[in-house]
């Protein structure tokens, strides 16, 4: 099924920014990509693409901007060409004809397998595009099931990773829980998932006011959100089923094939990403000549939407502006 382009065509969000749709390893589906430069004038320091996690595309996550300010602007201030890619079944991308039957007719899409191919695609054109011969790609919880994967594979075409919130392998506790096709995400869900992780008598980190601005654009970024009640955006079942093997024992990449130098940004109250789970995949991740483990405080899961998302952008910009060999204290 071919994405609404009515749609795209009005949800430029920046008058800088540049749409490009590639065509993905699935027959007559394709990919959306959205690209902002640096700004005129600024010396350009690298390239980077943003790779997202299960619920949500790159227009609510990186490009998103919270008080008039994104994330994305951040890196390109710093001199980074920024690229958004959304999978299939997300955002501006093609949906699978199967989000078109029951969400319990067949396997879950897009898992981490697919989701590689897809990112492959994406680097392998914007390598072309800036006659370039890697880039670095900063990647979001299940996202970095996906992205480690293509680094394992691709190794030639990564300059850096950052994984902030990655999910790493833990040990098997029974059998993981059965994923449909596709599932349906309401704005009740997210909302949930968003103060879930913040202790009892903490303040909140994410303001209602700014979660009811992002709900608006969540909705939008799935043309058929509004038909059900209550409304909820179509999300591909993959992810959930990567997440829920890895959590039961089975990550469905080995960190031990990265080469490229990887940060862990995570948050001090991020349930998927413990001071365990970060531990193990700074092991696990054995040949990568440089490793980081960054914890923000005050921050969970969602650290990019939160109030701390700014110590998020500087640790990530540093990082991918380190460049050089990495000396033999970086480990």
């Amino acid at each position: 099924m071919q994405t609404d382009t009515a749609v795209l065509e009005t949800s430029l969000l920046d008058p800088t920014e540049q749409y490009l749709r590639i065509a993905s390893h699935h027959s007559g589906l394709s990919l959306f990509l959205r690209h902002l430069p640096p700004p005129s004038g600024t010396a350009v320091r690298g390239v980077a693409l943003y790779v997202h996690g299960a619920t949500f595309p790159s227009a609510l996550s990186i490009a998103h901007r919270f008080d008039g300010r994104s994330w994305r602007d951040e890196l390109c201030a710093a001199g980074f060409h920024v690229w958004g890619l959304d999978f299939l079944g997300y955002g501006g991308s093609d949906r699978y004809s199967q989000m078109d039957h029951p969400a319990e007719a067949g396997a879950p899409l897009c898992r981490a397998e697919d989701a590689s191919r897809q990112i492959e695609a994406a680097v392998r054109t914007i390598c072309q595009r800036h006659g370039v011969t890697r880039i670095s790609i900063i990647a979001h919880s299940w996202g970095t099931i996906a992205t480690g994967r293509f680094a394992a594979r691709c190794p030639e075409l990564v300059d850096r990773l950052v994984f902030f919130g990655p999910i790493a392998r833990r040990e098997p506790t029974g059998d993981p829980p059965a994923c449909p096709t596709w599932r349906s995400v309401t704005l009740r869900e997210q909302w949930e998932r968003f103060i879930a992780e913040v202790p009892p008598g903490e303040p909140p980190v994410l303001s209602r006011r700014h979660f009811e601005a992002w709900a608006e654009h969540y909705l939008d970024s799935d043309p058929q959100s509004r038909r059900t009640e209550p409304a909820g955006v179509r999300t591909p079942g993959g992810p959930w089923y990567d997440i829920g093997r890895a959590l039961h024992g089975d990550l469905a990449y080995d960190p031990g094939r990265v080469r490229a130098p990887v940060a862990i940004i995570r948050g001090e109250w991020d349930s998927l990403c413990t001071d365990a789970d970060a531990a193990w995949l700074m092991r696990a991740l054995r040949l990568s000549p440089m490793r980081r483990d960054v914890k923000i405080g005050r921050a969970t899961h969602l650290m990019h939407l939160e109030t701390g998302r700014c110590a998020l952008y500087r640790e990530t910009g540093t990082f991918l502006a380190a460049g050089g060999l990495p000396s033999a204290d970086d480990h």
